[in-house]
């Protein structure tokens, strides 16, 4: 049977906790940021690449059927999507497909929407590429998200939006959209002419009785879709830098094709093709044992908060393992960063990068880690507040 171990990955150039300064300007904070996990990948990965390495030479790398195929029937057994193999094209990694894909299906200046608060590389790829970002803010009531249709429906309207990047489940609200709300959305882009990006590196991490729906399953209009997803949330392989664009429709593969021909987007790095074809093979024992970590870890944050500090809103987990705060009531929203950083000593994913400042005072914390790990973030905010509590009592 497979056992799930945690690493201490300080001291190994791991970015989540050796690599804070660019974010943080510090090192040394407790770190419950970077999506990634604090566990051992899967022995039938760690054998596959011990298996590769010990072959004793690393040349170029043709890509097997067998990597095609274990994605094919991962897909088939856990959402009974039937991808085609010509269907699918190699990126390597999720972020860098969505920011092609921009340069693909729109132009400079032309405007790209998005629903905040959203996973902020959607916002730096909008930016950062020259085209207009427009936002649609989810309502959020009581921590549960939802989406503002007319809202979003009027910013394509009076933008003349041309692509729509969706996260799905969404980062960081953890919301698992349905089938209806998916629908709804790309029937109003279909509307409007607006081609969808849907991200769905998250897809394996939905929890309770809800169900993740691919969004070519959402739309009839495959002409107008884009999904994207990887191995690398799902199994912890985001160093092998290995992703997969289901794209459907033929003309826009040619698109994508005539792209990545011009920029030399031949192929990728052998490892992730090997890593990743072994994960989807035999990585279910594994991943089910995450998943349980992750549940266990998110009802022990949400007790340890409602007894003890139970007006911090904590938005339901329905997908990702990415746990989404509200602690405005204790905390005022400018001293977020300060007291997060400076009195707890934790490194966290701040609000206002997700969307802007109407985010302060809201952080996104990663439950994809021990249990200790997890006491030790959760007991810091709780300690901090209390104690922030205590002094003003006695001023």
């Amino acid at each position: 049977m497979e056992e799930l171990i945690y690493v201490d990955r300080r001291n190994s150039n791991c970015n989540k906790w050796d690599g804070q300064t660019a974010m943080f300007g510090e090192e040394g904070l407790h770190a419950m940021w970077v999506a990634d996990m604090d566990f051992k990948i899967p022995q039938c990965v760690q054998k596959a690449l011990h298996d590769y390495v010990d072959f004793g030479t690393v040349g170029y790398y043709r890509i097997p059927d067998g990597y095609y195929d274990a994605f094919i029937n991962w897909e088939k057994a856990h959402f009974n999507f039937e991808v085609k193999r010509e269907w699918l094209r190699f990126a390597p990694g999720v972020v860098a497909a969505f920011n092609w894909m921009l340069q693909i299906l729109t132009e400079p200046d032309e405007a790209v929407i998005v629903m905040t608060p959203v996973y902020y590389p959607f916002l730096q790829a909008v930016t950062n590429n020259e085209r207009k970002l427009i936002t649609s803010e989810l309502v959020n009531e009581d921590g549960k998200y939802t989406i503002d249709f007319e809202d979003f429906e009027k910013k394509i309207i009076d933008n003349d939006v041309k692509a729509f990047i969706l996260c799905s489940p969404h980062n960081p609200v953890a919301r698992v959209w349905t089938k209806e709300e998916l629908t709804r959305m790309f029937e109003i882009c279909h509307r409007h002419h607006v081609y969808v990006i849907s991200d769905e590196i998250h897809q394996d991490f939905v929890f309770g009785d809800k169900v993740q729906i691919p969004s070519y399953q959402a739309t009839e209009h495959w002409d107008e879709m884009v999904a994207i997803t990887a191995p690398s949330k799902t199994f912890n392989l985001a160093g092998g830098q290995n992703s997969f664009m289901i794209i459907a429709d033929e003309k826009l593969r040619a698109r994508w094709d005539d792209f990545a021909k011009r920029i030399r987007l031949m192929t990728g790095n052998a490892f992730g093709f090997v890593a990743a074809e072994a994960a989807y093979k035999g990585g279910q024992d594994w991943l089910d044992k995450v998943k349980k970590q992750i549940v266990d870890n998110d009802q022990y944050l949400r007790e340890l908060f409602k007894e003890n500090l139970p007006e911090i809103v904590v938005t339901p987990l329905e997908g990702t393992y990415l746990v989404w705060i509200d602690l405005r009531a204790y905390v005022k929203p400018e001293d977020t960063r300060e007291f997060i950083q400076k009195k707890c000593r934790l490194a966290v994913d701040f609000g206002d990068w997700f969307g802007g400042e109407q985010f302060n005072g809201f952080i996104r914390m990663n439950l994809a880690t021990s249990r200790e790990n997890v006491e030790i973030g959760a007991k810091r905010i709780m300690d901090g507040i209390l104690k922030e509590r205590k002094a003003f009592i006695h001023e």
